[in-house]
């Protein structure tokens, strides 16, 4: 007997016909004894439904009452999910957030968890219940308002959860069977993984993989949660996310990468001077938008280029701030390229192993594939390139590392 934590996503309840099938998967479980927390997201379409009526009563919703109102989704879920339960024998409790005090910050939209509060969750699971949480949501632990965690709260909630309850194992289930060597849709001969260490799937999560929300595997990196990430649609194993220590076999190179969501910015003819940098950054730290490479070139005649990459999203927000901030400093000009995407290879057996990236780069040679900009970790070696190359480099950077086969060179058999 153990104590499991579940979370199905969207898709896994996008149907009433589907959450009748995964009240009777949660019986499955309960009927070997198991204790059973279910963390459920809002309906396929139903978070994006709420965002649009905001939208149609104003061009600038309220963060506060946009979080009361997608809050509502999940709400749905776990009610229809309770009901399914107790046609199916089940005693089932559903909590929100807040009745499961999950403790948060006040950022609205998204919300860090700071405390989960677990007594009544352990006072129901002590009298047999199973406990349907709603994820994505908790509750301002100074105001009792409303808070929302953002795109992929849901894998947050359970995992931490699961943290908190020392639960044996968090199963994530989703519409796919695991973590794959990269996007099968890319690369149909793309492999699931059995194992993937949490180094190496917080890469991937950063890096443009969507199987699990980077806080989540931050999460479970903290708190020693085994993670599961399987499909709601077969019962086949899935991928175990895990320590380092778990790993059986250390592959020189676990998956490749790609993110499209990229955009350029290259300021040039900034004076080479201390706290010029600061000046410039400071300003995109502020507005809340993430940097993530940064190449300065060398000095020149006391000017020098900086340039860095920011999501594409915001790149229209970054480049009026840095056009705002560049006559300050001295800087000649900025110009910016949103018909990127970077490409990466991940994986724990590459540290110290300098021809990965020679093997990598020659690849991409090969293809005519021009590098931009690079960014390397202990893990990861990162590309910028032009974005239409992207499948290409994929493709071809998969095929290279042998990452189809069923045993893919492991970290000893590098030259």
């Amino acid at each position: 007997m153990a104590l499991i934590v579940q979370k199905y996503g969207g898709t896994s309840v996008g149907t009433i016909e589907r959450i009748k099938n995964v009240a009777a998967k949660v019986k499955s479980y309960v009927d070997q004894g198991h204790h059973m927390v279910v963390v459920l997201s809002a309906m396929a379409g139903v978070t994006n439904s709420l965002i649009e009526l905001a939208h149609q009563i104003s061009p600038d919703p309220d963060p506060r009452e946009l979080d009361v109102l997608m809050a509502t989704g999940e709400q749905q879920s776990v009610a229809l999910f309770g009901m399914a339960a107790r046609d199916l024998g089940m005693t089932a409790r559903s909590l929100l957030g807040f009745q499961a005090a999950i403790l948060t910050d006040r950022m609205f939209g998204r919300a860090r968890i700071n405390h989960i509060a677990t007594e009544r969750i352990r006072d129901l699971l002590t009298r047999g219940r199973v406990v349907v949480v709603a994820g994505f949501q908790g509750v301002d632990e100074d105001t009792g308002d409303v808070t929302t965690l953002g795109r992929g709260g849901s894998d947050t909630s359970a995992v931490a959860l699961a943290g908190a309850l020392n639960a044996e194992v968090c199963e994530i289930y989703t519409d796919v069977e695991g973590v794959f060597t990269t996007d099968p849709n890319v690369v149909p001969a793309a492999r699931k993984l059995k194992q993937i260490c949490y180094e190496e799937m917080l890469e991937m999560a950063s890096l443009g993989a969507k199987v699990l929300d980077i806080r989540s595997v931050a999460l479970a990196a903290k708190f020693g949660v085994k993670v599961h990430v399987r499909s709601t649609f077969t019962d086949r194993e899935g991928t175990m996310v895990v320590p380092e220590t778990h790993i059986d076999e250390k592959l020189m190179v676990s998956g490749v990468a790609y993110n499209k969501n990229e955009a350029r910015i290259k300021v040039l003819g900034v004076p080479d001077q201390p706290g010029v940098a600061m000046k410039l950054f400071t300003p995109i730290s502020q507005a809340g938008i993430v940097i993530d490479v940064i190449i300065q070139n060398t000095s020149a005649d006391g000017a020098t280029d900086l340039t860095f990459t920011v999501p594409k999203t915001d790149f229209d927000r970054a480049m009026g701030l840095i056009k705002e901030i560049a006559p300050q400093i001295g800087a000649r000009d900025v110009k910016g390229d949103t018909n990127i995407a970077k490409v990466s290879i991940i994986g724990i057996g590459m540290r110290n192993h300098a021809g990965v990236a020679t093997k990598m780069f020659t690849t991409l040679a090969r293809e005519n594939i021009n590098i931009q900009m690079i960014n390397t970790s202990e893990i990861k070696i990162s590309c910028v390139i032009d974005e239409k190359y992207t499948e290409l480099a994929v493709r071809a950077l998969h095929d290279a590392f042998g990452l189809a086969e069923e045993s893919a060179p492991a970290a000893e058999e590098v030259a």
